[in-house]
């Protein structure tokens, strides 16, 4: 809760600060995204049972849509599909990190006339991981929110470069934190 209350001030203090003459993107996007992906997951399931921490790539794909505001902001929805290649063997078994879904909204403000743009985002999020042990095989698919920022540069016509941080709390205790770039444009 502290972490949405920090990013809602950062939020109104962006907002306040935004020249009246710049504007954030608005309309469809896609794009690709690739980068770091550390989750941190505690398996008691069908007989496997352990903590598993490490690191993989997550990539996937992204669309959204953003409605621009009378003060030069932005708001937009986002969908998002991904996966990882985080796997982690260790004495209890083999788990790994899969699918991983995300619908949710965001606020954009502009950094400069050329549609360049930072954002904070947050929405539900489910993620599918899967545990092996000997014979023992188990999948579970965990519920939980994400909060995350980012920000969108301009490279040429309605293609964008961006970077983003986001951070996944699920439910059973299972935690994420990922840093994406993102390659994309708009319509």
């Amino acid at each position: 809760m502290k972490k949405f209350v920090a990013l809602t001030a950062v939020a109104t203090a962006a907002l306040a600060a935004t020249p009246a003459l710049a504007q954030a993107p608005q309309g469809p996007r896609v794009e690709a995204l690739v980068g770091y992906d550390a989750p941190r997951i505690k398996v008691n399931e069908g007989g496997i049972t352990g903590t598993f921490k490490d690191e993989g790539v997550a990539y996937g794909v992204g669309a959204g849509y953003d409605f621009a505001l009378s003060n030069g902001a932005s708001l937009g929805v986002d969908v998002e599909a991904s996966d990882s290649t985080m796997k982690e063997t260790n004495a209890a078994g083999t788990l790994r990190a899969e699918r991983d879904l995300y619908a949710g909204g965001r606020v954009s403000f502009p950094l400069g006339a050329d549609g360049s743009n930072a954002y904070l985002k947050g929405g539900y999020t489910n993620a599918r991981f899967s545990a092996e042990s000997g014979a023992l095989r188990a999948k579970q698919d965990l519920d939980g929110y994400r909060l995350g920022g980012g920000a969108q540069f301009a490279v040429a016509g309605k293609a964008y470069v961006g970077g983003e941080y986001r951070f996944s709390d699920y439910e059973n205790d299972v935690r994420r934190h990922q840093i994406v770039a993102t390659l994309g444009t708009r319509f």
